[in-house]
Protein backbone atom coordinates (compact mmCIF):
# COMPACT_ATOMS: atom_id res chain seq x y z
CA UNK A 1 0.00 0.00 0.00
CA UNK A 2 1.37 3.42 -0.92
CA UNK A 3 2.05 6.05 1.73
CA UNK A 4 -0.50 8.52 0.28
CA UNK A 5 -3.16 5.80 0.34
CA UNK A 6 -2.41 4.96 3.97
CA UNK A 7 -2.56 8.61 5.05
CA UNK A 8 -5.73 9.41 3.10
CA UNK A 9 -7.46 6.25 4.40
CA UNK A 10 -6.44 7.18 7.95
CA UNK A 11 -7.69 10.75 7.47
CA UNK A 12 -11.08 9.39 6.36
CA UNK A 13 -11.19 7.09 9.39
CA UNK A 14 -10.34 10.03 11.68
CA UNK A 15 -13.08 12.14 10.06
CA UNK A 16 -15.50 9.28 10.66
CA UNK A 17 -14.55 9.16 14.35
CA UNK A 18 -15.05 12.93 14.64
CA UNK A 19 -18.44 12.80 12.89
CA UNK A 20 -19.61 9.96 15.11
CA UNK A 21 -18.36 11.76 18.22
CA UNK A 22 -20.12 14.98 17.24
CA UNK A 23 -23.43 13.17 16.64
CA UNK A 24 -22.99 11.11 19.80
CA UNK A 25 -22.49 14.10 22.10
CA UNK A 26 -25.31 16.02 20.45
CA UNK A 27 -27.62 13.38 21.97
CA UNK A 28 -26.58 14.45 25.48
CA UNK A 29 -29.40 16.57 26.82
CA UNK A 30 -28.57 20.16 27.80
CA UNK A 31 -31.94 21.30 29.09
CA UNK A 32 -32.70 23.02 25.79
CA UNK A 33 -34.91 21.49 23.17
CA UNK A 34 -33.14 20.46 20.01
CA UNK A 35 -34.30 18.01 17.33
CA UNK A 36 -31.02 16.06 17.66
CA UNK A 37 -32.27 14.78 21.04
CA UNK A 38 -34.84 12.55 19.37
CA UNK A 39 -34.18 12.39 15.63
CA UNK A 40 -32.09 9.21 15.78
CA UNK A 41 -34.31 7.28 18.20
CA UNK A 42 -35.25 4.02 16.48
CA UNK A 43 -38.96 3.26 16.09
CA UNK A 44 -40.31 -0.18 15.25
CA UNK A 45 -43.15 0.49 12.81
CA UNK A 46 -44.82 -1.96 10.46
CA UNK A 47 -42.07 -4.50 11.18
CA UNK A 48 -39.31 -2.11 10.15
CA UNK A 49 -36.91 -0.09 12.24
CA UNK A 50 -36.76 3.58 11.28
CA UNK A 51 -35.48 6.72 12.96
CA UNK A 52 -37.90 9.42 14.05
CA UNK A 53 -36.43 11.89 11.55
CA UNK A 54 -37.51 9.48 8.79
CA UNK A 55 -41.08 9.39 10.09
CA UNK A 56 -41.91 12.90 11.23
CA UNK A 57 -41.23 16.61 11.28
CA UNK A 58 -39.47 17.73 14.46
CA UNK A 59 -39.76 21.38 15.51
CA UNK A 60 -38.94 23.46 18.59
CA UNK A 61 -41.94 25.74 19.19
CA UNK A 62 -40.43 26.92 22.50
CA UNK A 63 -36.90 26.75 23.97
CA UNK A 64 -37.84 23.87 26.28
CA UNK A 65 -40.24 21.86 24.13
CA UNK A 66 -40.23 19.74 21.01
CA UNK A 67 -43.13 19.00 18.70
CA UNK A 68 -43.03 15.80 16.64
CA UNK A 69 -45.61 15.53 13.85
CA UNK A 70 -45.60 12.12 12.15
CA UNK A 71 -46.46 12.07 8.46
CA UNK A 72 -48.42 8.86 9.10
CA UNK A 73 -50.94 9.32 11.92
CA UNK A 74 -50.70 5.60 12.71
CA UNK A 75 -47.08 6.12 13.78
CA UNK A 76 -47.92 8.32 16.79
CA UNK A 77 -48.13 5.50 19.33
CA UNK A 78 -44.98 3.77 18.03
CA UNK A 79 -42.98 7.01 18.17
CA UNK A 80 -44.33 7.86 21.60
CA UNK A 81 -43.41 4.39 22.88
CA UNK A 82 -39.90 4.58 21.44
CA UNK A 83 -39.31 7.93 23.15
CA UNK A 84 -40.61 6.54 26.46
CA UNK A 85 -38.19 3.59 26.23
CA UNK A 86 -35.21 5.78 25.26
CA UNK A 87 -32.51 7.04 27.63
CA UNK A 88 -33.96 10.57 27.56
CA UNK A 89 -36.13 10.06 30.66
CA UNK A 90 -38.82 12.32 29.18
CA UNK A 91 -42.48 11.37 28.97
CA UNK A 92 -44.05 12.22 25.61
CA UNK A 93 -47.49 13.83 25.53
CA UNK A 94 -49.74 12.85 22.63
CA UNK A 95 -51.66 15.96 21.63
CA UNK A 96 -53.89 15.20 18.66
CA UNK A 97 -51.75 14.76 15.55
CA UNK A 98 -48.52 15.64 17.37
CA UNK A 99 -46.29 14.46 20.18
CA UNK A 100 -45.07 17.13 22.59
CA UNK A 101 -41.92 16.76 24.69
CA UNK A 102 -41.38 19.22 27.52
CA UNK A 103 -37.70 19.32 28.42
CA UNK A 104 -37.29 19.88 32.16
CA UNK A 105 -34.38 21.98 33.42
CA UNK A 106 -31.40 19.91 34.52
CA UNK A 107 -30.58 19.51 38.19
CA UNK A 108 -26.99 20.10 39.28
CA UNK A 109 -26.56 16.38 39.93
CA UNK A 110 -27.86 15.50 36.47
CA UNK A 111 -25.56 18.07 34.87
CA UNK A 112 -22.57 16.44 36.56
CA UNK A 113 -23.71 13.00 35.36
CA UNK A 114 -23.93 14.32 31.80
CA UNK A 115 -20.48 15.93 32.04
CA UNK A 116 -19.10 12.59 33.24
CA UNK A 117 -20.81 10.86 30.29
CA UNK A 118 -19.34 13.51 27.96
CA UNK A 119 -15.83 12.84 29.29
CA UNK A 120 -16.31 9.09 28.74
CA UNK A 121 -17.46 9.63 25.15
CA UNK A 122 -14.49 11.94 24.53
CA UNK A 123 -12.04 9.36 25.81
CA UNK A 124 -13.70 6.67 23.68
CA UNK A 125 -13.21 8.86 20.61
CA UNK A 126 -9.53 9.40 21.49
CA UNK A 127 -9.06 5.64 21.90
CA UNK A 128 -10.55 5.06 18.44
CA UNK A 129 -8.17 7.65 16.98
CA UNK A 130 -5.18 5.94 18.58
CA UNK A 131 -6.30 2.56 17.24
CA UNK A 132 -6.58 3.93 13.70
CA UNK A 133 -3.16 5.58 14.08
CA UNK A 134 -1.65 2.25 15.22
CA UNK A 135 -3.22 0.45 12.26
CA UNK A 136 -1.83 3.06 9.87
CA UNK A 137 1.62 2.87 11.47
CA UNK A 138 1.55 -0.91 11.14
CA UNK A 139 0.73 -0.51 7.43
CA UNK A 140 3.58 2.00 7.01
CA UNK A 141 6.04 -0.39 8.66
CA UNK A 142 4.79 -3.26 6.49
CA UNK A 143 5.24 -1.05 3.42
CA UNK A 144 8.83 -0.33 4.41
CA UNK A 145 9.47 -4.02 5.00
CA UNK A 146 8.08 -4.83 1.54
CA UNK A 147 10.24 -2.11 -0.02
CA UNK A 148 7.31 0.09 -1.08
CA UNK A 149 8.19 2.87 1.40
CA UNK A 150 11.64 4.29 2.07
CA UNK A 151 12.93 4.73 5.62
CA UNK A 152 12.87 8.55 5.46
CA UNK A 153 9.25 8.39 4.21
CA UNK A 154 8.39 6.11 7.13
CA UNK A 155 9.54 8.68 9.68
CA UNK A 156 7.79 11.50 7.83
CA UNK A 157 4.62 9.39 7.82
CA UNK A 158 4.96 8.91 11.58
CA UNK A 159 5.11 12.70 12.03
CA UNK A 160 2.16 13.18 9.65
CA UNK A 161 0.09 10.61 11.55
CA UNK A 162 0.86 12.31 14.85
CA UNK A 163 -0.12 15.69 13.39
CA UNK A 164 -3.45 14.23 12.24
CA UNK A 165 -4.05 12.74 15.70
CA UNK A 166 -3.15 16.03 17.39
CA UNK A 167 -5.53 17.97 15.10
CA UNK A 168 -8.37 15.53 15.78
CA UNK A 169 -7.71 15.56 19.53
CA UNK A 170 -7.85 19.35 19.46
CA UNK A 171 -11.23 19.23 17.68
CA UNK A 172 -12.51 16.71 20.23
CA UNK A 173 -11.32 18.96 23.04
CA UNK A 174 -13.06 22.00 21.50
CA UNK A 175 -16.33 20.11 21.01
CA UNK A 176 -16.13 18.72 24.54
CA UNK A 177 -15.50 22.14 26.05
CA UNK A 178 -18.40 23.69 24.11
CA UNK A 179 -20.77 20.89 25.15
CA UNK A 180 -19.65 21.09 28.77
CA UNK A 181 -20.39 24.84 28.78
CA UNK A 182 -23.86 24.14 27.34
CA UNK A 183 -24.48 21.55 30.04
CA UNK A 184 -23.35 23.69 32.93
CA UNK A 185 -25.08 26.88 31.74
CA UNK A 186 -28.36 25.46 30.45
Amino acid sequence: MQLKEILSKTKLEFDGVLDFYHKDISMIRTGRATPSLVEDIVVDLYGQKMRIKELATITTPEPRSLSIQPWDKNAIQAISGAISRSELSINPIVNGPAIILNIPPLTEERRKEFVKLLKTKSEDARIKLRKHREDAWHNVQAGEKDGEIREDEKFKAKDDLQKLVDDCNKKIEELEKKKEEELMNA
